[in-house]
């Protein structure tokens, strides 16, 4: 998609697209594509995940505003980042709360509709399309957040570091940075290895296993008339002890960390989630 696509008309003049030119180089996406990028970016995606929860969305940023004290703050004079958006359920929340909200993703077709929902509900959002690896170091925001299991993508552990070390560089002093992952202890015990659903019109088989630190999932999508289809996705586990150590060496102070987005106390054996509160030391 060009970037003329994205253009908005006068009215939403305060939505606009940056950051196409940190993308990634045409070498070295000929050379390997990854997972993400093919699947992120396919029209399916939204079908297949069509059951995700708009309010589950909402309670999430509020255990964030109210932990961080955000919410004691006047919001017009706070920056937000969301680090691999998605079609943007969080981004538009903290917009809606009066942020001003910059939502990243990878995914031209993902941000296009975070624009598309943006200009429904008449809320600013400014859209940088680029990878996480790449996302500008501008230290302008007072809040980082990458949720949802959007941390892990990449084969090298060093891509990894280096998204915390560039999280870290984007706040500003004393700024926030939450990051949301699933909590690897509880998946061992509760992983579904296989299921079957429906999506809309489409049958969804989800293959799962965890295999050499990588949680992975093999999707095939058959749709009532057409030609099945297949995906993958693939995502890095980290325990407590080993995020903690790799946001110490991006520069954070852990304040807390939350089991749920409810923001009850993080239980290694009980907790879905751990997600870490991190402040910029």
């Amino acid at each position: 998609m060009s970037q003329d696509a994205l253009n908005l008309s006068p009215a939403h003049s305060s939505l606009f697209l940056a950051g196409m030119a940190a993308h990634p180089d045409a070498s070295e996406k000929a050379e390997s594509r990854n997972w993400f990028e093919e699947w992120f970016n396919h029209p399916l995606y939204l079908q297949v995940y069509s059951h995700r929860n708009d309010d589950e969305a909402a309670q999430c940023v509020q255990t964030i505003l109210a932990l961080t004290e955000l919410n004691q703050k006047n919001p017009a004079s706070h920056s937000v980042l969301d680090i691999a958006c998605g079609a943007g359920r969080h981004a538009l929340e903290f917009s809606r709360l009066g942020y001003n909200v910059t939502a990243n993703d990878l995914s031209p077709f993902l941000l296009d509709k975070a624009k598309e929902a943006a200009q429904n509900q008449t809320l600013p959002l400014r859209l940088s399309c680029c990878d996480m690896r790449h996302i500008p170091t501008s230290g302008e925001y007072h809040l980082v957040v990458q949720l949802f299991t959007s941390f892990g993508y990449f084969e090298c552990h060093k891509d990894d570091q280096l998204v915390l070390t560039n999280a870290y560089h984007a706040l500003q002093p004393d700024g926030w940075y939450v990051l949301d992952l699933i909590n690897p202890v509880h998946l061992r015990h509760t992983l579904v290895a296989h299921s079957r659903r429906t999506a809309g019109e489409l049958t969804v088989v989800e293959d799962r296993a965890i295999k050499n630190g990588r949680i992975t999932k093999t999707i095939q999508i058959i749709p009532t008339r057409g030609e099945p289809c297949s995906f993958s996705e693939s995502v890095r586990l980290y325990s407590e002890r080993e995020i903690r150590a790799m946001l110490h060496q991006a520069g954070f102070a852990i304040e807390k960390i939350t089991g749920n987005y409810q923001g009850e106390l993080f239980e290694e054996a009980a907790s879905p989630r751990m997600m870490l509160f991190c402040r910029k030391a």
